[in-house]
């Protein structure tokens, strides 16, 4: 995981993404998924390009299988973003780079 990743908990998660100011990516994934460790140098890029205007974080849904549950998780890797008091959009699967900077615009 990058620098420009946060690790998120159910612990920290309201502190960090819910109460945060700025624009919240949240990556919902697993350490066996192949896909998700496909999509994590594609994230890195991304946050480099987006770094001051979205936050990035992720959550390991196995270690927070509550954060899965609440935001009705079914398929990783998926891509919440949060803003405010928004309905958070998501990105479920393998995405390009393009298309997730489109999905954060």
């Amino acid at each position: 995981m990058s620098e420009k990743m946060l690790e998120v908990t159910g612990d920290t998660f309201k502190a960090e993404v819910l109460d945060n100011p700025t624009p919240v990516a949240v990556d919902f994934w697993a350490s066996w998924c192949g896909p998700c460790k496909l999509l994590s140098p594609v994230l890195d890029k991304v946050a480099q390009e987006f770094e001051g205007s979205v936050k990035f974080t992720k959550v390991n849904v196995d270690e927070n299988p509550e954060l899965a549950v609440k935001y009705g998780i079914v398929s990783i890797p998926t891509v919440m973003l949060f803003k405010g008091k928004e309905e958070p959009k998501r990105l479920i699967g393998l995405v390009d780079a393009q298309t997730l900077r489109e999905f954060l615009a």
